[in-house]
């Protein structure tokens, strides 16, 4: 039988997840998500990696986009029988072996605190950390691009140090400007577009990540290594 999750009005759960086995959801006729189970990490991306390799040479696909721990597969027609597709990308799950991928090093100089840094102060009450903590954690880690998504080039990256974990806004920023460097739950980024966005911002990169005009418009890519230097602290 098929359960209506709470995720979305037209995402069905067909196999649901246990700490062992993907989740498998259709969303609408021709596709269907399946969600990494276990912890939110790099060895689940990896084998996310290696399963969208792995469907890409699937004659009926029409396309496949890797997000942070899940895949979303998309078919060419409406299959005939979803039970048998839910089965073969189970399947294609159990078989996939972690890979990496050869990424490059991107640095991001960013201006910490100052007039873009509006959530900093509250990242600092739920810590219990001060500003100059909080930016000094943040910079000193190592990132990975875990998926691309939710704006052009934005870069959905993992490594964040649990101390500075905060949950994302339950009322938006309505116009947090291009550039804010975010934290977004247990992620981090920065902002692509000028418009609402729901992270927190903490510091302001100039570092102009996505161009239309370019044979590859966005910077970052999956498996990208990315660190943030502190160009100017300003607390």
């Amino acid at each position: 039988m098929i359960a209506t999750t709470n995720r979305h009005a037209s995402q069905r759960e067909i196999v649901p997840a246990t700490q062992s086995r993907a989740r498998v959801s259709s969303i609408g006729a021709r596709s269907f998500l399946l969600e990494a189970p276990g912890d939110f990490d790099l060895n689940a991306q990896r084998r996310i990696w290696a399963l969208s390799r792995t469907v890409r040479g699937w004659d009926d696909l029409a396309e496949n986009i890797p997000g942070m721990t899940n895949l979303l597969v998309i078919f060419k027609a409406t299959p005939e029988d979803p039970d048998a597709v839910v089965a073969r990308l189970l399947e294609a799950w159990e078989n996939a072996q972690s890979i990496d991928l050869d990424g490059k090093t991107i640095e991001i100089p960013v201006h910490y605190g100052g007039e873009h840094a509006t959530d900093l102060p509250a990242l600092c009450d739920l810590s219990g950390l001060s500003d100059r903590e909080v930016v000094r954690i943040h910079h000193e880690a190592t990132y990975r691009v875990f998926a691309l998504g939710s704006a052009p080039g934005f870069g959905y990256l993992h490594g964040l140090d649990p101390r500075i974990y905060m949950p994302r806004k339950t009322v938006p920023s309505l116009k947090m400007p291009k550039g804010c460097v975010t934290i977004g739950g247990m992620q981090t980024g920065v902002a692509m577009l000028t418009g609402p966005n729901g992270w927190n911002s903490i510091g302001f990169a100039t570092l102009d990540m996505f161009d239309p005009n370019s044979p590859t418009p966005a910077m970052m890519a999956p498996g990208d290594t990315v660190r943030f230097l502190p160009a100017r602290i300003e607390l």
